[in-house]
């Protein structure tokens, strides 16, 4: 992007109609982080960095334990050092493992991870637990992600992935536009209404008014909360694909294949708690998320090359 800022970023701006200061580092050096926060003066940090696919996770334990797990201690050194003892933590619904109820509340079980992206998000939420109890001007409000979908409504930023996606969503819509050839259904014998695996899906301006609303509930002193960002209701994959068939006027064709290792049948959040604490709810229904998927390549920067269909 212009003046070494990355194109999303510039993006934002345009949409804030505000600067962004922004400053690229490896969360896991520590002698970067300690400069950034000597830098600058902060009075929160929401913590984001960290690696995300369950398949990846599986294949590459010892690389999410190095960066998810020592990225976030070199951050939190980093914050004590400095006097900033407040945080927004992106954490996730696979803590709660395999569901013993539905929908899941934040009392559900924890831990019984069935990957290590998930176990390095369980790991981190016991490490904020700990310090909160241990020190008590820290403040936390720990996030339970479930499955965030969609762009902003202007089109100008949201989900592109240039590699082979590791999400549902933009992989369905880069076979809606003919990017690429199929989808592949990981298992159709679940326990389930269609066989698929049934998740809840959130979209992502819903995500980011959750974090807001997390920042105003820092303010109160609060200790370390936690709470799920969800919408409540459960979608199958091929209940997926057909809404985006809907909303995309394509076909999406799909195979069905073998189950994928880490998965559960069945996930998606009771959001109560979130509602009565956080004064949070989300707002956009499925046909609205579904619509507001950006095109695959619409988000390139001008002259930027679009990948070429790539045939699975």
């Amino acid at each position: 992007g212009a003046d070494e800022l990355p194109e999303s970023l510039r993006r934002v701006q345009q949409i804030v109609g505000q600067p962004v200061l922004f400053q690229e580092l490896d969360i896991t050096d520590e002698a970067a982080l300690r400069e950034l926060f000597r830098k600058h003066r902060f009075s929160a940090v929401m913590h984001f960095a960290g690696l995300k696919a369950v398949g990846e996770s599986v294949q590459q334990p010892l690389l999410y334990y190095r960066v998810n797990l020592t990225g976030t201690i070199r951050l939190l050194e980093a914050m004590a050092a400095h006097g900033v003892r407040n945080i927004v933590f992106s954490s996730s619904a696979t803590v709660y493992g395999d569901p013993k109820y539905l929908p899941l509340d934040e009392n559900h079980p924890v831990g019984g991870c069935t990957n290590p992206y998930g176990k390095s998000k369980y790991f981190i939420e016991e490490m904020i637990r700990d310090l909160c109890g241990a020190e008590k001007d820290w403040n936390a409000v720990i996030l339970r992600y479930f499955n965030p979908i969609g762009a902003h409504e202007s089109g100008m930023i949201g989900e592109d992935p240039q590699g082979i996606p590791n999400n549902l969503m933009p992989y369905v819509a880069q076979v809606a536009v003919g990017r690429r050839d199929v989808l592949s259904v990981f298992g159709a014998d679940y326990k389930t209404e269609d066989g698929t695996g049934v998740r809840d899906y959130i979209h992502v301006v819903d995500l980011a008014k959750g974090h807001l609303a997390a920042l105003k509930k820092l303010r109160e002193n609060c200790g370390c909360k936690i709470y799920n960002l969800g919408t409540g209701t459960g979608y199958s994959v091929l209940q997926m694909v057909r809404a985006m068939e809907k909303a995309s006027g394509r076909e999406i064709k799909y195979k069905i294949t073998s189950r994928r290792e880490g998965d559960v049948a069945s996930c998606y959040a009771d959001p109560a708690l979130a509602a009565r604490e956080l004064g949070w709810k989300a707002a956009f229904g499925l046909d609205k998320m579904c619509k507001s998927n950006p095109r695959p390549g619409l988000l390139c920067a001008p002259g930027y090359p679009r990948p070429s269909p790539v045939s699975l």
